[in-house]
């Protein structure tokens, strides 16, 4: 059984500083660089900290790691790095804090038993260089995501943060709990689903040009924007809505609970 991209497990365990509260020290602590060919996926794993892509001037995925800290060991994040896939083309990097942790390209799950874990501070903050053609996979639990400069299939998560996600190619997939979404696309061939959603946050996807699609958006607290003429399959209620886009075909559903949920047209 495929495993979830973050197992919450634990999750409170990590004594992290508030986002944004000043670090008393700083340490770029891994790198890593290798040719990864178009449409094969780089992913990254991390569980306190920030992750940030960006388009690469090279033909080589650039990875930088930087471990900040205030008490604790920087030491006890150690960085894992598994090739897989077709020839091993695919290339997943994980931040490791405990032991008993398993990740890999189906997703991450910490086992945590350890009391000292509970007072751990380091947070690990990725920059991630990406050439055309390449895939991204990035997620976090606490910490924002940001992509930008990609040309291919996205996927960006996390659990406590906001998550920003742009493709001019895609499809585009992006989830948080607490924190707004943002995804932005170009056009794309395949028909797969996508998903958009939050708790606690609002949540924006912005398609390039016309969109033949099945929308269902729904929000308890928010409210409902669409640049795109809709058809409205059933009764209209305010809370979930569900609607054809042109001729129809993949389903596309945004969803959060307090906030916003849009539907924008880019060009």
């Amino acid at each position: 059984m495929r495993r979830g991209v973050i197992a919450l497990m634990g999750l409170s365990v990590f004594g992290a500083a508030p986002l944004g509260a000043q670090r008393q020290t700083e340490q770029n602590a891994f790198t890593w660089s290798a040719r990864i060919p178009s449409g094969h996926w780089i992913r990254v794993r991390n569980l306190s900290g920030e992750i940030n892509v960006i388009a690469s001037n090279s033909d080589r995925v650039e990875v930088t790691a930087t471990r900040q800290w205030r008490r604790s060991d920087p030491e006890s994040v150690r960085f894992e790095v598994h090739k897989y896939g077709p020839n091993d083309e695919d290339v997943v990097i994980c931040a490791i804090w405990n032991d008993r942790t398993d990740c890999d390209e189906n997703g991450y799950e910490t086992h945590n038993e350890s009391h000292n874990m509970r007072n751990n501070d380091v947070s690990v903050q990725f920059r991630v260089a990406v050439p055309r053609g390449v895939k991204v996979g990035v997620s976090t639990v606490n910490g924002a995501v940001s992509v930008d400069g990609a040309t291919s299939e996205v996927e960006a998560t996390t659990v406590n943060g906001e998550v920003e996600a742009t493709s001019s190619g895609g499809p585009v997939n992006a989830s948080t709990v607490n924190g707004s979404v943002t995804a932005r696309m170009g056009r794309f061939d395949n028909d797969e689903d996508l998903n958009f959603s939050t708790v606690n946050g609002t949540v924006v996807a912005e398609f390039t040009g016309d969109l033949d699609a099945d929308v269902e958006l729904s929000t308890v607290n928010g409210r409902f924007h669409t640049d795109y003429p809709v058809t409205v399959n059933g009764r209209l209620d305010p809370r979930h809505l569900r609607a054809r886009l042109g001729r129809g075909g993949r389903r596309i559903k945004l969803s959060t609970v307090n906030g916003n949920v849009e539907l924008r047209r880019r060009g």
